[in-house]
């Protein structure tokens, strides 16, 4: 079984909980970030849960050229740093290009590759050679097995440092299912495991031109994951979803956040008495 993975800031505990990676899907304004990453810690750290704050400073993957995408690349990026900062906690963030990858690097902690990139080698080189961690969102078209060339690309690199998350794969054209043999599958290739809970019940290209999604089966979703030992929880939560800028569909309202995390506890607790 992996252990939280040792990146600088991350609270241990003794509990041998799953390590949680969440936040709002987009910095919608400079004060967002540590607001939401301030009620987060908040719980985590009464569970005792390792967290990593997690935002985007910039969307580039938008259905519609409309489509909000940020407040300013820089401008959003500090506003991350600050939360991380204030709390002492990592922050991740995507990036899209590997001239990003250096621009981001010097705010965060963890670079994370969006599952439609992930097969970009260029990129996942750049993400390496910061010497960050480098967190591969698997693509929604490749199987568990294939992810193994994209670690082989961050470790020939010269980076070991690599976490891989599992967000579903396409089913159909607006669907997504997700395959739990795909944790212990993903697992055995050397990298801790994080099943994403929140875009794994997203709809994408509907006809209207945004994303939509199915909330009430997060739950579902995340006590399946640490029912089959997935090491980390991937999850988008926001205090309106219905306002939110960006994945609104899909993401979790706040004040269930709490719920959600001691239900997956309780049966975290239980799988450790299993192994």
């Amino acid at each position: 079984m992996h252990q939280t993975p040792d990146i600088t800031g991350i609270k241990k505990y003794d509990s041998g909980n799953f390590f949680l990676l969440a936040g709002p899907c987009v910095v919608e304004n400079e004060d967002m970030p540590l607001e939401i990453a301030t009620y987060i810690n908040n719980i985590a750290h009464k569970l005792e849960i390792p967290f990593i704050f997690k935002a985007s400073y910039r969307k580039a993957n938008r259905s519609k050229s409309s489509s909000f995408s940020g407040i300013g690349d820089i401008k959003a990026l500090k506003s991350i740093a600050l939360a991380g900062k204030t709390l002492g906690i990592p922050v991740v963030t995507d990036i899209h290009s590997a001239i990003e990858a250096e621009l981001a690097a010097e705010y965060v902690d963890i670079l994370q590759i969006p599952a439609f990139l992930c097969r970009q080698t260029d990129l996942l080189e750049a993400a390496a050679k910061t010497g960050k961690w480098v967190n591969i969102k698997k693509g929604q078209f490749l199987s568990p097995e294939s992810m193994k060339f994209a670690v082989e690309k961050v470790k020939e690199a010269g980076n070991n440092k690599v976490l891989l998350t599992d967000r579903g794969t396409m089913f159909g054209y607006q669907d997504m299912i997700v395959d739990m043999r795909g944790i212990p599958q993903m697992q055995r290739m050397g990298a801790p495991v994080i099943l994403d809970i929140t875009h794994s019940l997203q709809q994408p290209n509907l006809p209207e031109g945004v994303s939509g999604g199915n909330p009430a089966m997060i739950s579902t979703i995340g006590k399946a994951g640490i029912a089959a030992g997935c090491d980390g929880i991937f999850l988008e939560t926001h205090p309106d979803p219905a306002n939110a800028k960006s994945d609104g569909a899909n993401m979790l309202p706040m004040h269930l956040l709490e719920k959600l995390l001691n239900d997956l506890v309780l049966i975290r607790q239980a799988y450790l008495k299993t192994i």
